[in-house]
């Protein structure tokens, strides 16, 4: 049993103790506190939070595939042109070519219709279908790809491959996809032959 003046020696170190974690808690509780009270609006915030992610979720939305895919066995294409199509003016459509095309190990320049045929052995023409929308959680109008058809010639025309990508009929979110997942799988396709 505990004698009187031992529980006495106790208690104050016990009391120290419990008003140091007492204080822990409370300054970090009210850190949490202080921001959502400083804030004029914290269900703005967590709105803001929440489109970030849907729009992350959005950009990366079921996967495209290819279709249509037709290549000759040609032997891999090293380097080759892309002749720009005015008529497909989605701003990201070119990029997310050449970068996919870096993934397969091709490089590739960007040249208008009818120039550069003398420093290209392979060119790459492609043709899109986009569509404008507002996007979930957004309040304008957006372009997306809903289809496009790359195609791979020699400079004399001569056709070594093809491919195709075209959004589902019913494709939800995957509509607001970014154009790099759409296009990838197609320039793959494209590339090597196969449909992933």
């Amino acid at each position: 049993m505990r004698s009187p003046a031992s529980a006495a020696r106790r208690g104050p170190a016990r009391s120290i103790a419990t008003l140091a974690f007492v204080l822990a808690v409370s300054a970090a509780a009210g850190g949490l506190v202080g921001c959502s009270a400083l804030s004029p609006l914290p269900a703005w915030e967590l709105v803001k939070g929440a489109g970030t992610a849907t729009s992350t979720a959005l950009a990366t939305a079921a996967p495209a595939k290819a279709s249509n895919t037709v290549h000759h066995g040609d032997a891999p294409v090293q380097t080759l042109c892309i002749e720009f199509n005015r008529n497909a003016p989605l701003e990201d459509l070119v990029p997310a070519l050449q970068a996919e095309l870096k993934g397969q190990g091709v490089d590739s320049r960007v040249y208008e219709a009818g120039t550069g045929l003398q420093q290209c052995g392979v060119w790459l023409r492609y043709v899109a279908t986009i569509e404008w929308g507002v996007p979930p959680m957004a309040s304008g109008y957006r372009a997306n790809l809903s289809a496009a058809s790359l195609s791979l010639h020699r400079a004399d025309g001569t056709l070594l491959s093809s491919s195709s990508y075209v959004a589902e009929e019913n494709f939800g979110l995957a509509r607001w996809a970014g154009t790099r997942n759409k296009i990838a799988p197609v320039v793959k396709a494209l590339i090597t032959g196969f449909q992933s």
